[in-house]
């Protein structure tokens, strides 16, 4: 499992270490059992108990994998992300939307402020239908996915767009411990076939899995998802050069229940899994191929993928127009080509050890299509706007850590982005328009080991991310072109700030930090309105807290928390919420191995209230999720069985605040507007191991 990956890091090189420290365990066969019977001894390997204490950059950065996934309930791809403390993953519409995600007193709506990679691929999408920075998982398979490496805040010389809020680089298996066949079903229409296996080839070893899916739900309007999923790659070590080839085919079709008036509710008109709109839903495909080289000291990049996706929504019902209603599709459809180069060197700086990192990175969106369309039924009316477009980003950066003294270290980096795109309003050509933008950001890290087992950070960094380019050329409304429209900057600028503690023995590793992140302003382009919707700059403070435990080899805790604090800046006091800024948010789990390859799995979620608008005068109520897994496995078998929301909680899996009108009402009402969470439901898996 340990085998040598591209792109390396240090805590994958402490790995061997951790034996000793109880993170890493030999589960051997059982004297009393039948050999034949059991499981082959595994190693272990919590990714949470990797001790990065004298590594990492900042207290509030780590590594989540191995077995971390194995014993885990997870309903849905985008549910990986959870893994990171503080980070929520939500679902306002069907399974086949991009999640919405919450950290840090972001409302990170699909992923503008959050950036994600897969083996090195930007998963974030700009300049998007739906929303800016648009992060679509679902191409996941999560039993494909090794570790997670995740760091908050734009510290990181190498993290560019989107990465204001933190950054998640997914790797996935080059060869998995034992290839298999699995089979889910469950409640409310829950059927998932997945095969995936690898082997021995040409030298190199050859990983292939298959997913298909599909799923009604809860919803009386049936989901109808259908899903099918693929992974085909082949990688290869030779000493020091390693290289990898990868193929991912994925595409969806589902119909919706979208969030729904909480006066629907009450008053009867629909049940609680009801809908307003029987006619939503989407469908969507991603088509990739990428690589990734290492060769000593330098590491390379490069990928192309297509995109594909039609989405109707309807989230005012008749507000804007009592005759057709309000129902309109969003369309996407793109090829991104790009690539990224990186290369380190050992120096020596005044007889004291010290690392220079280099990069660049380069990426052109080719977006042929992205446009709005007014929809009755499914079927389009009319064209509220279409465009075509390119953007082309450059980014590089140098970062140099040195030793100032034996247990003090420093890391200065520097990091320069520009962009460049060009807008085709094919509707109204008056929204045409290119343009360049560019960002210098500057970086710095202080980590001061003060013990064998602490060490203390402090980190300051400069940041974007980067809006909408169709806001930046816009010169009228789409609705009304008699009427101006408000421009946007290409990128706006993140500062931020913080001081974080790390204690790692390997079985017990804490770390607590306080952060302040500014943002120049939250002006984003709007998906739904074909507009740009300007919002003051905001500053955030909070504090985070992260824990894994091993206090017994049969028993892991884990436990996160995190409060933050979210302000508009240069508005009126009591005027100055961030509207879905959730304060307080909670994660806890355990896993005991009961012996007998018997191991049972509790998780907790909880995600606090927040201000729906900017007096705070209305708020969500607060969510709490427990999930439960027990898993039994033998040498060619396993079974699994998860109970999601087992305590059937009949809380919101998200909840918004704003003006809709229902047919019979003659005029719009300011109401809350929340998605359900799903009931209580169990599923089970049987796995065949070969």
């Amino acid at each position: 499992m340990n085998r040598k990956r591209p792109f390396p890091s240090r805590p994958t090189a402490v790995a061997l270490a951790l034996a000793a420290a109880g993170a890493v365990s030999v589960v051997p066969a059982r004297a009393d059992t039948a050999a034949a019977d059991v499981p082959p001894a595994e190693i272990t390997v919590w990714g949470r108990a990797f001790d990065l204490v004298g590594t990492a950059q900042s207290g509030s950065q780590g590594v989540v994998g191995y077995a971390d996934f194995q014993d885990r309930p997870i309903s849905r791809a985008g549910e990986l992300l959870e893994v990171i403390p503080g980070m929520i993953a939500t679902q306002h519409s069907g399974e086949g939307k991009a999640n919405q995600y919450f950290l840090r007193g972001f409302n990170l709506d699909h992923g503008t402020d959050f950036a994600s990679f897969i083996d090195g691929v930007p998963a974030n999408l700009r300049t998007h239908g739906h929303g800016q920075g648009y992060t679509d998982l679902n191409f996941l398979i999560p039993e494909l996915v090794e570790k997670v490496e995740y760091r908050k805040g734009p510290y990181f010389a190498d993290a560019g767009d989107f990465s204001a809020a933190g950054t998640a680089r997914f790797r996935t298996y080059d060869a998995l411990p034992r290839s298999f066949a699995e089979a889910t079903v469950g409640e409310y229409g829950h059927y998932r076939g997945l095969a995936a296996g690898s082997l021995a080839l040409g030298g190199g070893t050859l990983l292939a899995g298959a997913e298909a899916a599909r799923v009604d739900g809860p919803w009386v309007l049936d989901e109808h998802l259908r899903k099918y999923n693929g992974l085909l790659k082949y990688s290869r070590q030779d000493g020091e050069r390693y290289w990898n080839l990868a193929l991912s085919a994925y595409d969806n079709q589902w119909d919706s229940t979208d969030q729904v008036p909480l006066r629907a509710l009450r008053s009867g008109l629909i049940p609680r899994y009801g809908y307003i709109d029987p006619s939503l839903g989407g469908e969507t495909s991603r088509l990739a191929l990428s690589s990734q080289m290492q060769f000593g000291d330098t590491a390379l990049n490069l990928y192309a993928l297509h995109y594909e996706l039609s989405l109707i929504s309807n989230f005012t019902y008749a507000l804007e127009d009592p005759v057709n209603g309000d129902e309109f599709e969003q369309r996407d459809q793109r090829s991104v080509y790009g690539g990224a180069l990186a290369q380190g060197w050992d120096l020596d700086l005044a007889g004291r050890p010290a690392r220079l990192r280099a990069g660049g990175e380069l990426r052109y969106d080719d977006i042929g299509k992205v446009g709005l369309y007014q929809t009755v039924a499914g079927r389009r009316i009319d064209t509220v706007r279409e465009d075509a477009v390119n953007e082309l980003s450059v980014g590089a950066y140098a970062e140099l850590e040195t030793h100032l003294t034996p247990d003090l270290r420093a890391v200065v980096g520097l990091r320069g982005d520009l962009y460049d795109y060009d807008v085709d309003a094919r509707t109204q050509p008056l929204n045409s328009g290119s343009g360049t933008d560019g960002r210098i950001s500057p970086k710095l890290a202080l980590a001061w080991r003060t013990g064998a087992h602490t060490e203390l950070y402090a980190n300051y960094g400069e940041g974007f991310h980067s809006n909408d380019v169709r806001g930046a050329s816009i010169r009228v409304d789409p609705r009304d072109p008699a009427s101006a429209a408000e421009r946007v900057d290409v990128l706006v600028r993140a500062r931020g700030a913080e001081l974080g503690l790390r204690y790692g023995t390997g079985s017990l590793n804490l770390s607590l930090v306080g952060f302040w992140l500014d943002l120049g302003s939250e002006l984003v382009y709007s998906g739904d309105g074909g507009t740009t919707e300007p919002n003051a700059a905001s500053r955030r403070y909070g504090t985070e807290f992260a824990g894994f435990w091993q206090p017994l080899a049969w028993l892991t805790l884990d436990l996160s928390a995190a409060y933050t604090d979210a302000r508009f800046r240069g508005v009126a006091k009591g005027e100055d919420e961030v509207p879905n800024a959730v304060k307080t948010v909670l994660g806890a789990g355990a896993v005991i191995d009961f012996g007998h390859s018997l191991k049972g799995t509790a998780r907790l979620r909880y995600l606090g209230r927040a201000p729906l608008i900017e007096d705070g005068s209305v708020e969500s109520d607060p969510t709490t999720i427990v999930n439960l897994g027990a898993y039994y496995e033998r040498s060619v078998w396993r079974v699994a069985l998860d109970l999601y929301n087992a305590l059937d909680a009949k809380d919101a899996d998200i909840t918004y605040y704003y003006a809709s009108r229902l047919p019979g009402e003659s005029e719009g009402v300011d109401d809350i507007h929340l998605h359900p969470v799903e009931p209580r439901q169990l599923r089970a898996s049987l796995r065949m191991y070969f």
